[in-house]
């Protein structure tokens, strides 16, 4: 599946792909948000939680990129 076809999917369609299909890669934790990283097939899909309810608050896609910063070792100013 490509980022095309999965962004033409409705939210239930995307969730159930991504916790199904996609494999865990690393979680960052920022003040009460919990963004999780997964992989699929040939993007990346990043699902945010805002922890202390543990309720979903949106799930974006991507293939390259700035969100992919969040999880390197790097320093945060590069």
């Amino acid at each position: 599946m490509g980022i095309y076809e999965f962004n033409i999917l409705t939210e239930h369609d995307k969730y159930d792909t991504v916790f199904t299909k996609g494999q865990f890669v690393d979680s960052v934790t920022v003040g009460d948000i919990r963004f999780v990283l997964y992989a699929l097939s040939y993007l990346w899909v990043e699902v945010e939680y805002h922890a202390p309810g543990n309720k979903i608050q949106g799930v974006a896609s991507f293939v390259e990129g700035g969100k992919l910063n969040r999880y390197s070792n790097l320093p945060r100013d590069l």
